[in-house]
């Protein structure tokens, strides 16, 4: 290897060994691991100890890669069943979230001093919420199937859709004349619409059968998830449009079948690996007078947008008529700027739409309001506790109810063999639904055609539990051949 080669991978040998340390520490702190691979950023490259440079082109390749298996990851959390049922007061929130939340940061913006366009990029990329971050919070929380936690994941994926299109529009760059804009815009929305309906018809008609056979060995479930991915970033790339849409439509595909969960969970290390050498890398294109160039507007804007959307959002919530509790809950999940923001802004300064100096501005605010929101989401219900004498002059006898879990009252069965069947009619007397938990596709036909829930996946993922309200469960039953699930 030449010497050239060996500084880059040392380089990125060392990005990696940084974000894991980080990231441990973020881990023990309860804080989300994507501040700890800006930190990573911000620690070994030109703001810290510069030990990493920007340039680096290994980090550049799998950075790029990275944000692809965000947007993969976004579309694979994306299942419309989870909102069927309250897709319309959803749908109305996120709408008249995005609206007025963009208007508040506009305003905040030129308040601040910035120019029109600038505030219209910061209202942009700070609009959209944490969907990782929310997620994995709300799941450790097992409040995902809570009525708030289904309304906050219903707006995260209205708000996926517009971060998609926003990722459309940026990807146009920068054109002169207003009709070349339209027109460019308006190719990239049809190619993206045949991407769309290509993946669409391919989770009707050829996933189910491929995954169906490739889902008995775990190697090979994990290679067609990463080859489906791939295939979507190389059509996209084609079509010359941003390979994070191809692979958001990709994940989003993949999303509607019963092998989702599992395949997501057989995925996520190799795609957080891609994903914190991307937010890492964004902080090595910054010098320490980029970050800081707005340190002190970022502080005022992270204080006021605070206060100004829990306002938004609460009355948004209150207007749909959720309970108080409902609509507190949910807005404090909604409030922090996002990782999107970065993404949004990184892209903005690679078609030169803005300085590094907005970058640094979103990224501090970022920074600042990620590891708080974490805590507050984290003791939502103590918070709850200590407003609710405030809050409850609001409320009104006339609400949407809270609806029970999926799985509530419910036995779970792990695993399926002859004796699956005896156990369910035995059980049945006791309980008012069974859901059987299996990760051998040979029943997968089987089990989603009878009267029973079925859930596909190994039971030691967190995931699969949290889907089958394992820890609800008035009867657990395991008849697996493989004893390691019942730890």
């Amino acid at each position: 290897m030449s010497l050239g080669g060996m500084a880059i991978a040392a380089d990125f040998a060392l990005l990696i060994v940084a974000a894991t340390i980080l990231s441990y520490v973020a881990r023990l702190l309860n804080q989300p691991t994507i501040v700890a691979y800006v930190l990573t950023g911000v620690v070994v490259g030109p703001i810290g100890l510069e030990l990493v440079a920007e340039g680096d082109e290994l980090i550049e390749i799998v950075a790029e890669l990275g944000l692809g298996f965000l947007l993969f990851l976004l579309g694979i959390e994306m299942r419309f069943d989870d909102i069927r049922e309250i897709a319309r007061p959803v749908g109305a929130i996120a709408f008249g979230q995005a609206i007025l939340q963009a208007v508040a940061s506009t305003g905040v913006a030129l308040l601040l001093g910035f120019t029109l366009f600038q505030s219209l990029m910061i209202a942009l990329a700070t609009t959209f919420g944490a969907t990782p971050i929310i997620v994995k919070v709300l799941g450790d929380k097992g409040d995902l199937k809570e009525l708030y936690g289904k309304v906050d994941v219903g707006i995260l994926i209205f708000q996926d859709i517009y971060l998609v299109m926003a990722l459309a529009i940026l990807a146009v760059g920068s054109v002169d004349e207003i009709n070349e804009v339209a027109l460019s815009i308006g190719r990239v929305f049809v190619l993206m619409g045949l991407v769309g309906v290509a993946a669409y018809l391919a989770s009707k008609y050829f996933l189910p059968t491929l995954l169906r056979a490739s889902a008995a060995n775990k190697s090979t479930l994990f290679t067609v998830g990463i080859a489906w991915a791939f295939l979507f970033i190389f059509a996209a790339e084609t079509l010359d449009l941003s390979i994070e849409i191809g692979a958001f439509l990709a994940g989003l595909a993949l999303a509607q079948l019963p092998y989702s969960t599992e395949l997501k969970e057989r995925m996520r290390p190799a795609t957080n690996f891609f994903i914190a050498v991307f937010f890492a890398s964004i902080a090595l294109q910054m010098e320490v007078d980029q970050l800081l160039a707005y340190w002190q507007e970022a502080i005022i804007a992270c204080v006021l947008l605070l206060g100004i959307n829990f306002v938004i959002v609460f009355g948004l919530f209150y207007s749909q008529r959720f309970d108080v509790e409902t609509s507190f809950l949910g807005t404090i999940s909604m409030l922090q700027v996002s990782e999107f923001s970065l993404v949004l802004g990184a892209l903005a300064v690679d078609q030169d739409l803005i300085d590094a100096d907005i970058l640094g501005f979103l990224s501090l605010m970022a920074l600042i309001t990620m590891p708080i929101s974490t805590y507050y989401v984290l003791y939502n219900r103590q918070l709850y506790r200590y407003v609710r004498p405030y809050l409850e002059r609001f409320e009104r006898e006339e609400t949407i109810e809270a609806q029970p879990v999926e799985y509530a009252n419910h036995a779970v069965i792990v695993g399926h063999s002859r004796l699956t069947g005896e156990l369910a009619d035995v059980v049945r007397e006791t309980v008012d639904e069974i859901v059987v938990v299996e990760d051998r596709a040979e029943y997968v036909e089987e089990l989603t055609d009878s009267a029973d829930g079925f859930i596909f996946g190994n039971a030691r993922h967190g995931d699969i539990r949290q889907d089958a309200n394992l820890a609800g469960a008035k009867v657990v039953v395991s008849v697996a051949e493989r004893t390691d699930v019942n730890r």
